[in-house]
């Protein structure tokens, strides 16, 4: 639609770089907000008292105009339907040129299957949890099937939480160690 991502941190240069290589590569640039430190996230009203940023989505149009912006939860990734619904308000035209929705692919039945996304720590954790304890386990990319996303906004309040388990029709939102033993009959 017309719009350029770009990813901005507190953090330096080497640090972003170790970050977009532990999530398999970031098609978009990252830009570093270390010195002087924080300047562009206190310009956008977003640095916090202990030097950090907030987790915040801010859409600027081609004059430089805030058009959109938006402080989340600090421990979520910002839903991007919603952002793509802004850019749609912006700018329809753009909006009418957008590619067709992903084809909604069917959800596996197994015992164990993991909905998650390929950059989540805690999807990272689990994975090897799971491997460890040699179980085998369905793993469901959220972003990649639109009815998997959907399945986990109805467990977890309307929120993308990874991972997310389904054990045989028990959900497990979060990793939750104590509950996946339990269930898993560890």
């Amino acid at each position: 639609m017309g719009a350029q991502v770009l990813g901005c941190s507190v953090d330096h240069v080497p640090c972003l770089a170790k970050w977009a290589e532990s999530l398999g590569g970031v098609s978009f640039p990252l830009l570093s907000d270390f010195w002087p430190h924080g300047a562009v996230a206190e310009s956008y009203g977003v640095l916090r008292a202990d030097g950090f940023a907030e987790r915040a989505v801010f859409v600027i149009d081609q004059a430089g105009v805030i058009r959109y912006g938006h402080v989340f939860d600090i421990d979520h990734a910002p839903e991007t339907g919603r952002i793509l619904d802004e850019l749609r308000r912006i700018d329809p035209q753009a909006a009418a040129l957008e590619p067709p929705p992903p084809e909604v692919v069917e959800i596996p039945g197994a015992r164990i299957v993991m909905y998650c996304t390929p950059w989540c720590s805690d999807c990272r954790r689990a994975r090897e949890w799971l491997r460890e304890r040699q179980l085998e386990y369905v793993e469901v990319d959220i972003h990649a099937n639109t009815a998997a996303a959907g399945r986990v906004r109805e467990w977890a309040a309307g929120k993308l939480i990874t991972p997310t388990f389904d054990i045989g029709g028990a959900v497990v939102v979060n990793f939750d160690e104590a509950r996946l033993v339990k269930l898993l009959g560890e």
